[in-house]
């Protein structure tokens, strides 16, 4: 069954949308990128930040979206 290319359009829409209330939120939402699991690593000449935690939980909320859109 081939995918329609107005669904296609939608979901990329979408997408787009998330990922721009996404790079607009992280200085609005006071946890987001400081969650448990999350490393940061400071030194004089190096700093070095990874967001393992915060990753993990757009993963499952991205799943759980994905998932509600099959149904």
């Amino acid at each position: 069954m081939p995918i329609h290319p107005g669904k296609v359009l939608i979901i990329l829409g979408l997408v787009l949308i998330i990922a721009g209330i996404l790079l607009i939120l992280p200085g609005k939402v006071p946890f987001l990128g400081k969650l448990p699991g999350d490393i940061r690593i400071e030194r004089e000449t190096f700093s070095f930040y990874f967001p393992l935690g915060t990753c993990l939980l757009l993963s499952l909320i991205l799943s759980l979206v994905f998932w509600l859109f099959r149904r």
